[in-house]
């Protein structure tokens, strides 16, 4: 008698993180991990092409503007099911939104969407109709994570609602299926998405502690892409047997927040910031103070852009730099003068007051970073303490304002709409301190009226400019310093994985896209050799690509709205 033929062992990609995961609840998920698992579980109604960034197909494939842009409608086509076979309908998308309407802790990750919202209606299983207060531009960028009515109108509490009744049904290419804290997350390939099942089995991120441990593991080929790598990191890869490097321009920056006075939306005082920051001119000193261009080639080695505006060089047409006139250049001398003037004379020990500066542990940039801060503020009498933390505790001090300084970060979108909605004075907590989703808990009249003109513009051209205007008036008032544009360093197992899938096509990411492409394109060395594809359909990453181990190395902090993931 034969025996039977050895069980094919599954095709495993794995994937490096050293941040923890907050919430597998997508209207809780605020860290940039999580989200981007998210989106590997739940399609949004529109979807972003892989190729160009352009508006594609997500759930709704049709899409229809009122001629007074008050009204949506939008097509949800038969043949979609979730994961456990039950059919996609209008009604999914419909109870998505209005719960997020009526709920504020389902608010809590995306509410941003949806505040000009005024009713959301399923006319039947494949019309949705959203009606708004005002004209809304970001319609075909409501980068929502969908759930299933059948799943979620069960679930009590918003708040207390884990998502872990494995496997958890969703719309994506991935279904979670084991999530031990700390350790792992286990995905595997949902055989129901609609765009058709990934080409390998199984998805896992690995946790480990730093960068360097989750590098050192690619170079052994215990994992196999790691993202978001030190310059050092990336540099040490070149040349390595089984490892392919991919640069490219990043949709992230790294900022310095100053907190310019935090208040809740009524006005109350939160946190125990330095008073001293409330003061414009302060702020404007602190950044004078910062030598940007030495920053990029010391601590990112020239892997980055200098700092400016909110929207990185990526995103074209959307991105500011300040001109010669409105140029804020480093001078410590002009610095030290204007904070004399504020009111700040250097004591006998040659300081004028002391500030908190937070980081994360375990990042080379923060590491780095502070210490040349440390200096560069010694320069203009300011004494800075250093505390590199978690990134649960930088997580909590920033969300509660208990900072002067912190180091963040964030992904942007390819629609602006959502970094620059960070900053509005709408998006500061509540009179309890919960449930803002502010960046800086920056608040500005002029910058408000104009973030309004621009959710209404629907003219590209007049848009643009407003935009621009309020990156201006955001580098101006200076409740941040964007220090830099960081570049995506990726490297990857190329003797595992044969293809991924870049966004853009043309010197795009793998990882920390604005989608799901690079996860689920990727295709197995094995059976690439077999079917011998040369992938048309797909943009490489730079050659061929591995089993894949992916690192998020991402600043800890409140994602707050979208896509657009605080790092």
């Amino acid at each position: 008698m034969t025996p039977p033929a050895a069980a094919q062992q599954p095709v495993i990609l794995k994937v490096a993180i050293v941040q923890q995961i907050d919430s597998m609840n997508p209207f809780l998920a605020v860290f940039q991990s999580s989200t981007e698992i998210g989106r590997l579980m739940y399609d949004y109604l529109t979807a972003y092409a892989a190729d160009d960034q352009s508006v594609t197909e997500g759930l709704a494939n049709r899409w229809e503007p009122s001629a007074d842009k008050l009204t949506w409608t939008f097509t949800v086509p038969e043949g979609k099911k979730w994961s456990d076979g039950q059919a996609i309908t209008a009604h999914d998308v419909a109870f998505t939104y209005n719960l997020m309407m009526t709920d504020e802790v389902a608010r809590t990750a995306n509410g941003g969407f949806v505040a000009n919202f005024q009713t959301v209606t399923a006319t039947d299983d494949r019309t949705v109709v959203i009606r708004t207060k005002t004209p809304q531009v970001t319609m075909l960028a409501l980068d929502v994570p969908i759930v299933p009515r059948h799943v979620w109108e069960k679930v009590g509490s918003v708040k207390d609602y884990a998502n872990d009744q494995m496997p958890v049904v969703g719309s994506g290419p991935f279904v979670l299926t084991e999530h031990v804290a700390g350790q792992f997350i286990k995905l595997k390939a949902n055989k129901q998405y609609w765009r058709g099942a990934p080409k390998y089995d199984e998805l896992h991120f690995v946790y480990f502690q730093n960068s360097d441990a989750a590098v050192q593991a690619l170079g052994k080929g215990e994992v196999d892409l790691v993202n978001r790598m030190a310059p050092a990191q990336f540099d040490s890869l070149a040349g390595k047997a089984g490892v392919t490097r991919n640069k490219a321009q990043g949709r992230r920056f790294t900022e310095l927040m100053i907190n310019p006075g935090a208040q809740t939306r009524t006005g109350e005082p939160i946190g125990d910031g330095n008073p001293a920051l409330r003061d414009v001119a302060v702020r404007r000193a602190i950044a004078q103070a910062v030598d940007l261009d030495a920053l990029v080639q010391r601590v990112n080695l020239g892997y980055a852009e200098k700092g400016g505006g909110l929207v990185p060089p990526v995103f074209g047409k959307w991105h500011w730099q300040p001109s010669e006139q409105e140029l804020r250049r480093f001078d410590p001398a002009a610095a030290n003068a204007a904070l004399d003037a504020a009111g700040h004379p250097r004591k006998a020990d040659g300081t004028r007051f002391g500030l908190r500066l937070i980081g994360r542990a375990g990042r080379a940039y923060d590491e780095q970073a502070s210490e040349y801060l440390k200096r560069s503020m010694s320069d203009i009498g300011i004494a800075l303490d250093v505390r590199l933390v978690s990134d649960n505790q930088l997580n909590e001090a920033t969300t509660a304002a208990t900072y002067d300084l912190a180091f963040s970060g964030w992904s942007t979108n390819i629609d602006p709409d959502f970094v620059l909605g960070l900053h509005t004075c709408a998006q500061r907590p509540g009179a309890d301190g919960k449930g803002g989703t502010t960046d800086t808990y920056f608040c500005d009249e002029a910058y408000d009226k104009l973030y309004a003109q621009q959710l209404s513009e629907f003219d590209e051209g007049r848009r643009v400019e407003i935009v621009k205007r309020m990156q201006a008036r955001f580098y101006d008032q200076v409740p941040a310093v964007v220090l830099a544009y960081d570049n995506a360093l990726e490297g990857y197992r190329s003797d595992h994985f044969a293809r991924f899938t870049t966004q853009p096509a043309q010197g795009g990411v793998i990882m920390a896209q604005n989608g799901m492409w690079g996860y689920y394109a990727a295709e197995p060395a094995e059976r690439a050799a077999v079917s011998g594809t040369g992938w048309t359909g797909f943009a490489l990453a730079g050659t061929a690509v591995a089993a894949v181990a992916v690192l998020l190395v991402v600043l800890a902090r409140r994602r707050r709205a979208t896509a657009g993931e605080r790092e």
